[in-house]
């Protein structure tokens, strides 16, 4: 008999934690939400290629990466047919109920953890208390395995009350390499969807604050780059070689001379090079991976054209060449204000709510844009809230943590916004 989600909040969280897993290898994290779904009773259940078309995905890892996660996910019990399912990286799953006439309504919570250490000092809950990551190098540092808890709950709470309509719960993989907005929001489930919900845990907001809607998230892309040059002796002969890694160092320097815009906030980065083999060759091979960034989606393609501008100027400079790939890239959506004040209202009667904030601005990246353009461009609200939680360090790092708190006050937050659409009206 299934137990219900609402009885096991903070276990099911722990769990998630316990076990987290990069972008497209979400192997376990997808056969658990299966398993979970399956007890809850939904109407419709898609894995994978049948959520969504796997041509469709961004930053998709080489195929290599992922048998060692299959391989895991199998000791620990996951389906096999699941897993057949699954094979290349098509993970994730979106669950539908169907509850006669009203409007449609969307969930999207993401599922992937980060290549993060967890840290095993004194004082951080997780190792104290026995639900560190089982992972050496990944980790639940985003809060995603909150995310989760929620879907599932929120979903389990739709389903037991007198909702009336379409619920249609996106569990996205690898919103961390921004690789799976993309293939969810052109998927047929995102089809005819009155309204679009999206959250987050924290984000330095703390337990009790609400932040109904976001504004101006940053478009963002990854960007692999690759200069090849010639290899020479750096000795005897370093005239007849061109050097890659050369390259890539003025290639760096000119990047963050990149001119800002007068039309707003732009951002640049390359966080991650390599190159050359040894001291004594001139390297033929750098290689790094960056981002561009923007306030808007045009101020966004305007320093991806420039970043592309200065590595190719800087590779003809040092007789390079250079490939510039786009691995995967998220546009600016903002939160409906419709929306906006239906969550408010909604978490100004929810326990465990001080404050509602109407909206903030995110300054960071989020590839649910991709759905939330969709849904708005079709005609659809869409919002995007953040359930404040005391965090004891940042996102991102070795010691991140929640108030398991904030999980059943984001349960019921989500859950009144969803009853309320049916007031509003499809």
């Amino acid at each position: 008999m299934h137990e219900p989600i609402r009885d096991r909040l903070t276990s099911l969280r722990r769990g998630f934690h316990r076990h987290p897993e990069p972008a497209w290898r979400e192997f376990y994290t997808t056969h658990r939400l299966v398993e979970e779904l399956r007890g809850i009773g939904v109407d419709e259940l898609a894995v994978g290629p049948d959520a969504y078309d796997p041509a469709d995905r961004m930053a998709v890892p080489d195929g290599d990466a992922f048998e060692p996660w299959l391989d895991r996910a199998r000791e620990r019990g996951a389906d096999d047919d699941l897993l057949e399912r699954m094979a290349g990286g098509n993970t994730g799953v979106v669950a539908v109920l169907e509850r006669g006439d009203g409007p449609a309504v969307g969930l999207r919570v993401d599922i992937d953890g980060l290549f993060v250490e967890e840290s095993t000092a004194d004082g951080h809950r997780p190792a104290e208390e026995g639900f560190r990551s089982g992972i050496d190098g990944t980790m639940h540092a985003c809060g995603h395995d909150v995310h989760m808890t929620w879907g599932l709950a929120v979903l389990e709470a739709i389903k037991d009350s007198e909702f009336e309509g379409r619920f249609v719960v996106f569990f996205q993989p690898a919103e961390e390499v921004g690789g799976g907005g993309n293939p969810m929001a052109r998927s047929r489930f995102a089809d005819g969807l009155d309204y679009l919900f999206a959250a987050h845990v924290g984000l330095d907001h703390p337990s009790g604050e609400m932040v109904a809607g976001i504004e101006k998230p940053l478009a963002m892309c990854h960007v692999d780059v690759t200069f090849e040059g010639t290899s020479a002796h750096a000795g005897k002969a370093p005239n007849q070689g061109d050097n890659a890694v050369q390259a890539l160092g003025t290639a760096i320097t000119n990047a963050y001379g990149i001119p800002r815009h007068e039309d707003g906030m732009t951002r640049v980065n390359l966080g991650r090079v390599e190159g050359g083999t040894a001291s004594n060759v001139i390297a033929e091979r750098a290689h790094a991976e960056a981002e561009a960034r923007g306030e808007t989606t045009e101020l966004m393609e305007y320093t991806k054209a420039r970043l592309r501008r200065v590595v190719r100027s800087a590779a003809r400079m040092h007789g390079c060449t250079a490939d510039f790939e786009v691995v995967s890239e998220s546009p600016r959506a903002d939160s409906d204000p419709e929306l906006v004040d239906v969550i408010a209202e909604a978490a100004a009667g929810v326990a465990g709510v001080d404050t509602v904030v109407p909206t903030a601005d995110f300054g960071a990246s989020e590839d649910a844009t991709f759905l939330m353009e969709r849904v708005q461009e079709a005609g659809g609200l869409a919002a995007y809230c953040i359930v404040g939680t005391d965090h004891p360090t940042s996102h991102h790092t070795p010691t991140f943590d929640v108030d398991e708190d904030s999980i059943a006050t984001g349960v019921a937050v989500l859950t009144e916004s969803i009853l309320a659409t049916a007031e509003v009206g499809p």
